[in-house]
């Protein structure tokens, strides 16, 4: 094989390491999240520079040559050099920024009070949020918010905490409603949106009713806003559980009605294909991690 002067991209180098570690080149491009064909020429690049076969197939996967175990041992060496001499610089360094574009509700319900566990303690990253209702370009920032399906084509989407759907008023309507009102009681009082109308549809369909907007029917650009007009009994408004807890924790809002339905739209933390820097991969981690943790806290209140 011809040798080829041009150095290998770390990408490139990332790929034979990764199609060793899997033991395949389908494997490999699973876990880098590229495509099988990416995955290929990136080795391709890497056997031109050194100019001999450094894998070979072997049933469904592929295995290292000679050469190839005793390229691989090098690069292996060399990364763990490089990181050895980069221990001191990474425990000085400043923590490393991540861009977050988000509703402003979500920033205020749920990134603002989880923003030290976010952020590390001690912290290694810093978040930086863009308050947007657009879908920002993903070239723009390292992770968007999303709400809705999920079936976004512009990225990868990691699907957040499932949501259920109850109505909610204030106190004084809630008491006026009754311990188990039904959904003719509720429609008669003003219906509050957010800026996603299918919540009510969604509930109201799954107790047998047809939703049709009305001009009594309120509709705000901003979850939270929605909840607070509630609270100040504006209505009747759609608790997304566990999202809206607090204003149950705080008594603001009392739970009416029948059981919570199931949400067909949810929150969605969107990033770019390929390979991630680490601080947005630290980031994804514990954004999970906490999503995780949403159903407990559900189970936990009252």
């Amino acid at each position: 094989m011809k040798h080829s002067p041009d150095m290998p991209t770390f990408d490139a180098l990332q790929a034979v390491l990764s199609a060793n570690r899997t033991g395949s080149f389908s494997s490999a491009a699973d876990e880098l999240d590229i495509t099988h064909g990416a995955i290929s020429r990136r080795v391709a690049a890497v056997e031109a520079w050194a100019g001999t076969a450094l894998f070979e197939r072997h049933g469904r996967g592929v295995r290292l040559t000679i050469e190839g175990q005793r390229l691989v041992r090098l690069f292996e060496e060399a990364l763990e050099l490089i990181d050895s001499g980069a221990a001191e610089w990474r425990e000085n360094r400043q923590p490393e920024t991540v861009r977050i574009s988000v509703l402003p509700s979500f920033a205020r319900f749920w990134i603002l009070p989880n923003l030290a566990i976010l952020e590390g303690s001690p912290p290694d990253l810093r978040i930086e949020l863009e308050l947007d209702r657009r879908y920002a370009q993903l070239n723009e920032v390292d992770v968007a918010i999303r709400y809705g399906r999920g079936d976004w084509s512009d990225g990868v989407a990691m699907p957040l905490f499932d949501e259920v759907l109850t109505p909610a008023a204030s106190p004084d309507l809630a008491r006026r409603l009754g311990e188990k009102p039904s959904v003719s009681d509720i429609i008669k009082h003003p219906l509050i949106h957010d800026a996603y109308p299918d919540a009510w549809r969604i509930w109201l369909g799954e107790q047998g009713h047809r939703y049709k907007p009305r001009p009594q029917d309120r509709r705000y650009p901003d979850y939270d806003l929605g909840l607070h007009a509630a609270a100040a009994g504006c209505g009747v408004v759609l608790l997304r559980m566990p999202y809206g807890q607090v204003f149950v924790r705080n008594g603001s809002l009392i739970p009416v009605g029948t059981d919570p339905v199931a949400s067909q739209l949810k929150f969605y933390a969107i990033t770019e294909r390929g390979p991630k820097r680490r601080a947005i991969r630290t980031l994804l981690e514990r954004i999970a991690l906490l999503s995780s943790n949403e159903v407990h806290i559900l189970k936990q209140d009252p």
